[in-house]
């Protein structure tokens, strides 16, 4: 993958990101699109801010959490569909400012960020379903406002105005985190404007250009294709139903996020995985459980996911991705094993040594060829696999070739 060679390259060096989405829709506890998938009235849903007190709101406690996590850098949603703003903006009355917390909550975030050096990305909704001179249209994830007050070059000057605040009152912001641009608009402009006033910030690829990176959204390949060629970063919820907090939500597996995060880490790309507190500000008890354990898993086998790409060691073994450098191979195992025993065929060469990084253990090696596999001679063989003790967990392990 080739670096942009200057500020930006940050990218490549933190790949494991918290994604946080949060706005009065946590007043609600439905999803964060709630006026577009459940057909809340706008006159009803805008009296949340009533109710968004934020009264156990503590950047500390969620970089704490994040750090605990293993992760790296934070996105965090600005101002989402619904127009609702986080920071103290001069553009408009519906922000925090005008709830009953009353402060920046943007600029408390940034200053625990640039405290502990923590890469801080701003996510920013092009669609605006409180804005009257927005285009809402009806089409995908927006609304149908009053046409004779829709005012495109208004709009776009007030998203500019927007855009200079969050990249000139915070401080260092390392990137800009573009959703639903459903207008289709390209303007170069922006990302000049965006770069200048902030060097070091990567843009995706959901704005006005094509961005800097790409942004795989819930997706998950099964069989691997060869490693990302250009810069990616991908992203899913712990909630299976929405992003923002839900108060019945239904939770994914740790297993299963770890899948996700190990393939497009293995792969050259970063992961961001997203947890939306409530309207108090805090996290939901099973948001902070499950990072936890993701991040126990991922704090062990991290020197395996953000190794280089190797991907043509075992031949696009179904299951299987293979990272490292020079001596170091590691394995990554995506499917359950089903047994104690890996054969890694091809390899037929005995190496200095194997670790499983999950649980920092040193496992057997052999080049005695499988029953069924007698005709094509010895392979190597991980043996004596701890597998009860996996339950739950993506394996890495570490081989040191001779």
């Amino acid at each position: 993958m080739i670096p942009f060679n200057d500020s930006r390259d940050w990218i490549f060096k933190k790949r494991y990101g918290l994604f946080v989405h949060w706005g009065i829709y946590a007043v609600g506890g439905v999803h964060e699109q709630e006026q577009w998938r459940y057909g809340k009235p706008k006159a009803e849903y805008v009296r949340y801010m009533d109710r968004f007190r934020a009264e156990s709101f503590s950047p500390a406690q969620w970089l704490d959490m994040a750090q605990a996590s293993g992760m790296e850098y934070l996105v965090f949603t600005t101002k989402h569909h619904d127009g609702f703003c986080l920071w103290d903006t001069d553009c408009t009355d519906f922000n925090i400012m005008h709830t009953p917390f009353g402060k920046d909550a943007l600029a408390l975030l940034a200053e625990e960020c640039h405290r502990r050096n923590f890469p801080l990305m701003l996510y920013y909704s092009v669609v605006d379903w409180h804005q009257e001179c927005y285009p809402n249209l009806g089409r995908h994830h927006e609304i149908v406002t009053n046409p004779a007050r829709h005012d495109i070059p208004r709009y776009m000057d007030f998203l500019k105005r927007q855009i200079t605040e969050l990249c000139t009152r915070y401080g260092t912001i390392h990137g800009i985190w573009w959703d639903m641009n459903v207008m289709g608009i390209q303007d170069p402009s922006i990302r000049r404007l965006i770069h200048e006033l902030q060097p070091a910030a990567i843009i995706n690829d959901r704005g006005f250009d094509p961005g800097d990176f790409t942004t795989p959204e819930r997706s998950f390949q099964d069989e691997p294709d060869s490693p990302f060629r250009t810069p990616t970063e991908a992203c899913d919820a712990i909630g299976v139903n929405s992003w923002g907090y839900r108060e019945q939500e239904d939770f994914h597996s740790s297993y299963t996020l770890e899948r996700k995060i190990a393939t497009n880490l293995a792969l050259g790309g970063n992961f961001i995985l997203n947890a939306g507190p409530r309207a108090d500000g805090s996290f939901p008890p099973e948001a902070t459980v499950l990072l936890g354990r993701i991040g126990d898993w991922f704090r062990a086998v991290r020197p395996g996911l953000t190794a280089p790409p190797r991907p043509k060691v075992l031949a696009r073994r179904d299951g299987i991705l293979t990272t490292g450098a020079d001596r170091d191979l590691y394995i990554i195992v995506l499917n359950p094993l089903d047994s104690s025993t890996l054969s890694l065929a091809p390899l037929d060469t005995l190496p200095a040594s194997c670790t499983l990084l999950n649980l920092n253990r040193p496992i057997d090696m052999t080049l005695e060829p499988i029953s069924y596999e007698l005709a094509n001679g010895p392979s190597l063989r991980l043996r004596n696999i701890p597998v009860e003790e996996l339950h739950g967990q993506v394996p890495v392990f570490h081989i040191i070739r001779n």
